[in-house]
Formats: structure tokens, sequence, C-alpha cells
């Protein structure tokens, strides 16, 4: 990788503090999170789909401890850096936050997205954050996955290909 691709990937990951002061101002933020351990072309058809509903495209990621948490001791299959440095790459992710926590609920209250965007699994007043964005007169998108693709059936199929 060269170093000045390097350099632009690893300045799109940033702490919420610096998200804040790096956002254009009157720019339309749209903002997602998930864990995204096993990247896949279900992943990258979700992102690009929030992109295109606002001019900034926050992900908040999943710490590792965070995923342990929440998916297993088994889990992430990939260490939050290398996570974090495949979305970077992607040309519609704009920024790349942590979080700590089960929710990004508090990382919500920074960002104070326009848009809030989640799989079309959720109803959008179940969303987290949905208090925040909606109060500031924002709106909460879900959108549909791509059939077919999901962490869970790729962990599958490795599984049973081991077998």
């Amino acid at each position: 990788m060269s170093t000045n691709f390097n350099q632009m990937i690893k300045g799109k990951i940033v702490t919420a503090e610096q998200l804040r002061s790096s956002i254009v101002s009157g720019s339309k933020v749209v903002f997602t999170n998930g864990c995204f351990d096993l990247v896949h072309q279900g992943h990258i058809d979700y992102l690009s789909k929030a992109r295109d509903l606002g001019d900034v495209l926050v992900v908040g990621l999943n710490t590792d401890a965070s995923v342990r948490r929440l998916k297993g001791p088994h889990r992430p299959v990939n260490n939050e850096y290398s996570r974090a440095l495949l979305l970077a790459a992607m040309v519609f992710v704009d920024y790349v936050v942590f979080f700590d926590e089960d929710t990004p609920y508090e990382l919500i209250k920074i960002v104070q997205p326009d848009i809030l965007v989640k799989g079309s699994d959720y109803r959008p007043e179940d969303i987290v954050g949905y208090d925040v964005v909606t109060a500031k007169g924002g709106r909460v998108e879900t959108l549909d996955f791509l059939p077919g693709f999901s962490t869970t059936a790729i962990e599958r199929k490795i599984l049973e290909n081991n077998k």
C-alpha cells in the first residue's frame, strides 16, 4: 500500500472529538454502526446505500471488547484496527469511530447525525439513538439487506467446511 493511500485511510479513523471538528458545517451527516467483522458484499451494499442518503458517512465501529460481549468469546475474528482499516479503505466511508459500549448511544449524542441508518430487521423507533436524531429534526432510515449475505452465514459455512 502506498504511503499516501495509507495516510489517507488512517486519517479517516478518528475519535469522536476529532470527528466533531472534521465535519464541514452544513453537511448532511449519516451515521450507522456495527461490528463489521467479516466484511462481505452485503456490508458493501449496505454502506454504499447509507452513504447515498447524505454528504458524509460516519461508521461507529464496536471495539474488540464490545464485540466479545455482544457476539461471544470467539469473536471478533479480525481485530478492531484491521476492521477499521477495511472500512476506511472504502471510498463511500468518510469516517470510522470506535465505541466500546454495547450500543453507540453516547457516540450518537456526540456525532448528532442528520440521518441514522440500520438494517430493515429493526423498526425505526427501536433503533438506538432514534430519540437523539428525531429530537433535532433528523430522520431514521432502515435499509434492506442484500439477500444471502451475512456474517453468521459465512461463519456457519466455515464451520461446516471444517467438519
